[in-house]
């Protein structure tokens, strides 16, 4: 295992791995414990009592923080004719057709963050899947970036939107915002994308649902949630 720096131990020593923290509590934890001289992502890590191999227990869906993720989001938007124009409007750092598609497929560009698709696009979108899939890029109808409202959708993936995800591991990671925001500001948006995670529960899921719940800084320890009192409120 490897030596973790001074920095860490340090914050280390502030946490009681035994253990389970309120929400508050945590995150004022976090707050703490980041010792970075940048300002670090939190993090939320969920352990679910779900098999994923299953289709019928896949945990995913969108949700927008109520205070952002702290960071700058660039929107690329595939369109034609006025729904071009209605991108750039809402604040999209790039929209265009065909010649952006051209772009990323002759220069290897990717010089934004999320990519919002018309549906009359998708044929076209396509042509680039498997270089968009591996980085998490390709348009999807669950997560709302394959919409004619791409007004809407860019203005809330600039507002903050996260999408969550089980993996293979049955966890989902996701960031609630940056160490900066502070506790209550971290704690809404915990609580918001808690929220969300609980009611996607799947109804084949059997046995407890959220197994572990953890928050931590980028270069901070893990502190550990009460996963229980978030399901009885």
């Amino acid at each position: 295992m490897p030596k973790r720096g001074k920095k860490y131990q340090e914050s280390a020593k502030l946490v009681d791995r035994s253990n389970l923290y309120d929400v508050n509590e945590a995150l004022d934890l976090v707050t703490k414990t980041a010792k970075a001289n940048f300002d670090e992502t939190v993090e939320l890590a969920v352990r679910l009592g779900v098999d994923p191999r299953h289709a019928d227990q896949q945990v995913r869906g969108t949700v927008v923080l109520p205070n952002g993720t702290g960071k700058e989001v660039k929107v690329l938007v595939l369109a034609k004719g006025e729904k071009i124009k209605e991108a750039e409007a809402a604040g999209a750092d790039f929209a265009g057709g065909e010649e952006l598609v051209e772009k990323i497929q002759n220069e290897n560009w990717f010089g934004f963050d999320v990519m919002i698709a018309t549906p009359d696009m998708m044929g076209v979108v396509g042509k680039i899947g498997r270089v968009l899939g591996p980085k998490g890029l390709m348009p999807n109808p669950k997560s709302g970036t394959v919409t004619f409202d791409v007004e809407q959708a860019v203005k809330e993936v600039k507002a903050g939107k996260v999408e969550y995800r089980v993996d293979k591991a049955a966890i989902i990671n996701v960031p609630i915002g940056k160490v900066s925001f502070g506790a209550d500001k971290l704690a809404e948006n915990f609580k918001t994308i808690a929220d969300a995670i609980i009611k996607a529960k799947p109804a084949s899921a059997k046995g407890r649902y959220l197994k572990s719940v953890t928050v931590s800084s980028t270069m901070g320890p893990g502190i550990r949630v009460n996963g229980s009192k978030l399901i009885e409120k």
